[in-house]
């Protein structure tokens, strides 16, 4: 597979999450359509302003949230070390990040910070505590936020994806389900980065990965999931994750696409059907459905996932990526690089990263 086609991917994938971010900034989480229609019209097609009285006060259409800038930060880390470093990584949190925080929600970079980060900040800054000690129990998508990062430079090393994709979401979330399903949508992203689509197949993928203990999810089950034969021992656990489901729902999302007789019309109706909320939950099955159905349509995917309403700031940008990775930087409509602010830094960032895809 010629590396220019693999290097278009990668950086489609990580300027499709930044430019999710950006699309969120303005009609980020209303849960009143008629109150989201009301201030930006029944279709919003591209960068707006946050409304006064609204979430990311002061910032201006096409500037990137603290989503956004905490991603930038993990993708600088990794081009300048040249791989994942955890200590640099927590080096710049401790130095670029959290001097600009005071552990309230309406402030720091993008003029809003996440639960999570807010508990990091906290336990780090205020309690003293030393990072590993540091994750909550928050069920957001806010690690896979930054760590889609580190599923781009190891799309070709998914045992390493694994790896430091758990360590680093460990630093601010605990919950197993979360590091799981976080993981699970890097491991997606890696395959869509080396050229697969997300179609019905893509979890059988995965789960050979699984089988030959690459990825670190437990299955007893046969191939296409058929029950164990009788006497079969208990498969040694490749992992911590004790069941390999989150690798499950992309085919499955996929599988709902295909069928003629389920319909979700218009497609941003998603976020009804799985929910308008933040949690990981909530967000996944949207995404994975988004990025199925407009596989070969960046624009009308980031869109829909706007136009959802509620946490649709996470739905753009794990669909922006996934959607990106699938038609490379090469296919993203030149208007959403146009409004996109500081585009020339993050272009090159994106082109540093996917240049180290496949490095040892």
């Amino acid at each position: 597979m010629p590396a220019n086609h693999i290097q278009d991917r990668a950086a489609g994938a990580l300027m499709g999450a930044f430019i999710g971010d950006a699309l969120g900034l303005g009609p980020h989480w209303y849960y009143q359509l008629d109150a989201l229609h009301q201030d930006y019209g029944d279709w919003i097609d591209g960068y707006t302003d946050p409304k006064p009285g609204r979430y990311h006060p002061g910032c201006k259409a096409g500037q990137l949230s603290q989503a956004g800038f905490i991603l930038a930060l993990t993708v600088r880390s990794l081009v300048e070390c040249g791989a994942y470093d955890r200590n640099d990584f927590c080096r710049r949190m401790d130095e670029e990040l959290f001097p600009l925080l005071d552990g309230t929600p309406v402030c720091g970079p993008g003029g809003y910070t996440s639960q999570s980060i807010r508990e990091v900040w906290r336990r780090r800054v205020q309690q003293k505590l030393p990072w590993g000690q540091t994750g909550s129990h928050a069920d957001t998508t806010e690690a896979i936020e930054r760590t889609l990062a580190i599923a781009i430079r190891y799309a070709f090393q998914p045992a390493e994806l694994a790896a430091n994709i758990t360590d680093n979401t460990l630093l601010t979330q605990s919950d197993d389900i979360v590091v799981s399903m976080t993981v699970a949508y890097g491991a997606v992203l890696a395959l869509l980065v080396q050229g697969h689509m997300l179609d019905t197949e893509l979890s059988e993928k995965l789960m050979a990965l699984v089988k030959n203990g690459t990825l670190p999810f437990h299955a007893v089950t046969q191939d296409d999931l058929q029950p164990p034969r009788p006497g079969d021992p208990d498969p040694p656990r490749a992992g911590r994750f004790a069941s390999p489901d989150a690798l499950l729902t992309p085919s499955y999302m996929a599988a709902a696409v295909a069928d003629p007789d389920i319909r979700i019309e218009p497609a941003w109706k998603v976020s009804l059907v799985y929910g308008m909320p933040c949690a990981i939950y909530h967000q996944l099955p949207a995404a994975y459905y988004l990025a199925a159905r407009f596989r070969d349509d960046f624009e009308s995917a980031v869109l829909h996932a706007i136009n959802g309403g509620g946490q649709n700031q996470a739905r753009a940008i794990l669909t922006g990526t996934l959607v990106g990775a699938q038609v490379g930087m090469s296919s993203i409509p030149q208007r959403f690089l146009d409004g996109l602010d500081q585009v020339d830094t993050l272009r090159n960032l994106a082109m540093a990263l996917a240049a180290k895809v496949g490095d040892s």
